[in-house]
């Protein structure tokens, strides 16, 4: 039978739950607080130049064929990918660079002329992340977070060593170059813990990275976004902006309605993309699955300092996507996972669309991302964001040898007070909730609400975790849960 289905926030998670809820026949809406789409990876123009908000990396790409499959559509029927060769740099000081091709036998080259016999163990390396790949991304990720049993299949039994040990561990017993480590452990920052706490298993993003290898969206990361949004009004879904939910009713346990503006729209059911934690406090009390001491416990993935940053000019020796690891990288997760603050000193990625894609700055000129990871929750203020922006240019003016801040003439900071603004972010967070081992799969907050009947969660504080890869698998996830419980 057709039921009424409200979907809060207008995210990767909650477009992709619209798109498979609508499928089944149901009356899908979507109401977005903010006056455009896509959360987090939202895109804005200034100036003649075009900026993607949040996401900008495009990995796995099998993740979205397979969404795009389950329409019987193509990736290609909404976008157009382009690989990135070089995937990207990464710097570790003057003349001092280290590029990532787009295929395996040139990053196992440039591994052994650093270190003799690290292209051979890359390979064995490479060759475990697959395989873990195809138990993970292929299978577990696709399972909803309910049960322990979930993970107990005969392929991870043969893995459960590398559930007690750490990415950062098996790395170093391979490899010895530090520069080298440090690449290696890069991967597994995007689900949003430390290398020396994320489980051996997670290398499988060291073949998300190396094996399948960097994309970009020939006009920006929102290009997905429409194209989902685009498959999803095809399938019918109805989607409102500037409609920010103030409260959620419960009846009889049961969830029945939202409040819009001060306008109440009844629902069937009552799916929230948007944060987990400020979801819950439009609910009363009684209502609530998670209190905030266990939120408190929580460890979040970081927060960012964002700089969307537009030049008069074409940057040099710099490539598409470039990690800046010229400075202390223990010392810099220390400074957000262990006694967090401000770092003394940051690494930082930055991100030239416009190296790719062209309609990105106007001609002769350059768009450009900087972002520094930073701790969930940490103060913020207009004075710190500027002393950090002067610190990250003078960096990547040495390190690329180029004059550039004369150059500027656009320049807009995102940080934590804004993601708490925008998208209600629990503490500022940017990517969710970390995938340590205590918090994987069914130890992640459900899908379903264990305490009102008819409300679902989906997006990056649930399961499967943080990323766009897995936000996409968490409206699959959620829209079968949904189902299921109609056959109930």
């Amino acid at each position: 039978m057709k039921k009424t289905i409200a979907i809060i926030g207008s995210g990767f998670s909650a477009l992709a739950a619209s798109c498979y809820l609508s499928q089944q026949g149901n009356k899908v809406t979507i109401y977005e607080k903010n006056e455009t789409i896509g959360g987090r990876a939202r895109q804005f123009k200034a100036n003649g130049f075009t900026f993607d908000m949040g996401p900008s990396w495009y990995w796995m790409p099998d993740v979205f064929e397979r969404f795009f499959q389950d329409f019987d559509k193509k990736t290609t029927d909404y976008y157009e990918l382009i690989k990135l060769n070089p995937a990207y740099r990464v710097y570790f000081g003057v003349d001092d660079f280290i590029s990532i091709y787009d295929n395996l036998e040139e990053i196992k080259t440039t591994f052994e002329t650093i270190e003799k016999g690290s292209g051979h163990e890359l390979e064995t390396f490479i060759n475990q992340a697959k395989s873990n790949y195809d138990i993970a991304i292929k299978d577990l990720v696709y399972r909803p977070g309910v049960s322990p049993l979930e993970l107990i299949t005969l392929e991870t039994t043969k893995k459960l060593d590398q559930f007690f040990s750490t990415v950062s561990t098996d790395i170093r017993k391979k490899f010895k170059n530090e520069r080298l480590i440090q690449i290696l452990e890069f991967p597994v920052l995007f689900l949003g813990a430390k290398p020396t706490k994320t489980p051996s298993f997670y290398n499988f993003m060291n073949y998300a990275d190396f094996g399948l290898g960097t994309w970009h969206p020939k006009t920006g990361m929102f290009d997905v976004v429409r194209g989902i949004e685009k498959l999803a009004i095809e399938l019918g879904v109805k989607i409102e902006t500037n409609s920010s939910i103030e409260k959620i009713i419960v009846e009889n346990k049961t969830a029945t309605a939202i409040v819009i503006n001060g306008k109440t729209i009844q629902a069937d059911i009552i799916l929230s993309g948007a944060d987990y934690h400020h979801t819950e406090t439009l609910l009363d009390t009684e209502h609530r699955a998670y209190s905030e001491k266990y939120w408190e416990s929580r460890v979040l993935a970081p927060s960012s300092l964002l700089f969307f940053v537009g030049f008069n000019k074409k940057m040099e020796n710099i490539s598409h996507h470039a990690l800046f690891f010229d400075v202390d990288f223990n010392q810099h997760a220390a400074d957000i996972y262990d006694e967090p603050k401000w770092p003394d000193a940051p690494l930082f990625y930055a991100n030239f669309p416009s190296k790719t894609d062209h309609t990105a700055a106007p001609e002769g000129q350059e768009s450009g991302f900087f972002l520094i990871p930073l701790a969930p929750g940490i103060n913020d203020s207009e004075a710190l964001r500027e002393e950090y922006f002067e610190k990250i240019i003078t960096r990547f003016e040495q390190l690329t040898k180029q004059e550039i801040k004369n150059n500027i003439i656009f320049k807009r900071s995102f940080c934590k007070n804004d993601f708490v603004t925008d998208y209600n972010a629990y503490k500022g967070n940017a990517y969710g909730m970390a995938n340590t081992l205590l918090q994987t799969a069914f130890l992640r907050p459900k899908l379903k609400s264990k305490k009102v009947r008819n409300l679902y969660f989906t997006g990056q504080l649930t399961v499967p975790g943080p990323g766009v890869p897995p936000a996409l698998i968490s409206g699959k996830l959620v829209a079968e849960l949904i189902q299921k419980s109609f056959r109930s």
